[in-house]
């Protein structure tokens, strides 16, 4: 049987790291190394390409609006093509708090200044302004793939967004804010594109969800037939219940 690989560019790790978004690098790394996976992690950072054949995954986390001005440019200009490119052909990404707002359309900041996103996703966030609450706390919500799965995490985020036609939300929001504190929702999901707002990291506590971007990734490479081993995931369990408790959530 040939060997499985997964191909991951982490995009601006040392630019886009807020919360330690970096843990979520560690739980694909690890999770598929335990089934025999191969792992290879490509850090692209301002001025690097991306070429859509190199890679299977790409991540993006979260940062304050200074490091989002740094990276926006370079996101459109140097890599956006190819970014779209490998997303319309079914390569995975997920993309967290600010990183997800830069997968929009723009990002519109608290002085009124806006910033041209990537365009993955069909959404658009705008800051209030300067008077208006940030968006904190512990999410609970439900998965929309996964009926009475829960997604965990913790969010912090001035922006309000909002999902056009073209984008439907990743989860349902049963505890906290989400996209905008109004209509419930949290996230995005555009073929096998994910955004969310969720730090903590995510996926340690979010087991279910990280192998769904693994299996997706690799099913893309190398046919459907790849399934994956379960794991025990008594501690990440452990996590996403004491997640729940927090906020008198449920599984």
């Amino acid at each position: 049987m040939t060997a499985l690989r997964l191909r991951i560019a982490h995009l601006y790790p040392r630019l886009m790291n807020l919360y330690g978004d970096r843990g979520n690098i560690v739980c694909l790394v690890r999770r598929c190394r335990e089934r025999g996976i191969e792992v290879e992690v490509t850090e692209l950072g301002l001025g690097d390409r991306f070429d859509p054949d190199a890679h299977d995954l790409a991540f993006i986390g979260g940062a304050q609006d200074r490091e989002q001005r740094r990276v926006a440019d370079d996101l459109r200009s140097v890599k956006g093509d190819a970014l779209r490119e490998a997303v319309e052909a079914g390569a995975v990404a997920l993309a967290v708090c600010g990183g997800y707002q830069l997968f929009g359309r723009f990002y519109r900041e608290a002085s009124g200044e806006e910033l041209a996103g990537l365009g993955v996703f069909d959404l658009w966030t705008e800051h209030p302004g300067p008077d208006a609450p940030r968006l904190i706390g512990n999410v609970v919500a439900g998965w929309r793939d996964e009926p009475g799965v829960t997604l965990v995490g913790f969010e912090n985020h001035g922006g309000r967004t909002h999902l056009g036609d073209g984008a439907a939300p990743l989860a349902t929001v049963r505890s906290g804010h989400g996209n905008n504190g109004r209509d419930g929702t949290e996230g995005a999901r555009y073929r096998n594109a994910f955004g969310t707002y969720l730090h903590g990291s995510l996926l340690p506590k979010n087991p279910r969800f990280a192998d769904r971007l693994i299996e997706l990734a690799l099913r893309r490479r190398y046919g459907d037939g790849v399934s994956l081993t379960p794991l025990d995931d008594r501690v990440e369990a452990a996590a996403h219940d004491a997640a729940l408790r927090l906020v008198g959530g449920r599984r």
